[in-house]
């Protein structure tokens, strides 16, 4: 079943993948290009997906919107495994005062709901993909600071690091050898499960517009275009809805199946 889940989410990530890295050197048709003539085409050979009520190509959106959401996730993850685990691995090893300063402010972000902590952060900058990046990386941090702080205690009073530390073997030494060695599997499915969480919280900060901005596309922005056409053109919501669903299917089977052979 492990192996399954693996392979199932390994195959669906890579054509994804692969599709998002593609438009970046090619698409079927320009993605900002309307037709008028072409509005609310049906799939069909032309236009496999069909057309959207500017008669753009909505295949063409979907591939250059997974390369933006896409590249977006994994900045967010990247950045919040990286400021997450720094936090956690200094509240953990060095413990006291600054342990409790460090996971009370970890506490007070947990404390809020996921979607308005970003909503407010992005409504008091502004509308931008750096907002939404930084939101999401406040929004995410937790999870990884949560996680290295349990390593940093585990690991922290163990005789091989007293030996280390014996030896002269510094923090930077701990954290490096140590910590990121013995943690890292459960840091790579957190991670890969933090994809799949990403790409929803960016889906649903673009469908309620404070997301990636036009003219990009954006999944969840086209959700929201397509709203008002879903009974005359529902492929205009479909195509982007089904995208969204097996995007954060396919990174949360492989985060499962990674958890799972490593003994997370």
């Amino acid at each position: 079943m492990r192996t399954n889940a693996l392979r199932i989410g390994a195959a669906i990530g890579v054509i994804i993948v692969t599709m998002s890295l593609l438009s970046l050197i090619w698409v079927p048709y320009n993605y900002n290009r309307m037709d008028h003539s072409k509005r609310l085409t049906p799939p069909s050979a032309g236009h496999l997906l069909g057309t959207d009520n500017f008669g753009r190509d909505i295949f063409s959106r979907i591939m250059a919107g997974g390369r933006n959401s896409l590249l977006l996730a994994i900045c967010t993850v990247t950045g919040a495994a990286a400021v997450g685990s720094l936090l956690g691995l200094l509240a953990g090893y060095l413990g006291g005062i600054t342990g409790e300063i460090i996971m009370r402010i970890i506490d007070t972000l947990n404390s809020f709901p996921g979607i308005v902590l970003a909503l407010l952060l992005v409504a008091v900058m502004d509308n931008s993909q750096f907002s939404l990046f930084f939101a999401l990386l406040i929004l995410f941090t937790p999870s990884y600071t949560r996680v290295m702080r349990t390593g940093a205690l585990r690991y922290k009073n163990a005789s091989f690091i007293q030996a280390e530390k014996i030896l002269g073997a510094g923090f930077f030494f701990f954290f490096f050898i140590h910590i990121l060695t013995n943690l890292a599997p459960s840091l790579l499915s957190a991670s890969v499960l933090g994809l799949s969480n990403a790409i929803l919280a960016e889906a649903a900060m673009s469908y309620l517009g404070m997301g990636i901005q036009p003219p990009e596309p954006s999944w969840g922005r086209m959700l929201f275009e397509a709203q008002a056409w879903f009974f005359n053109a529902p492929w205009c919501a479909i195509a982007p809805g089904v995208f969204i669903m097996l995007t954060v299917i396919a990174f949360h089977l492989l985060g499962e199946g990674l958890r799972k052979r490593f003994g997370g």
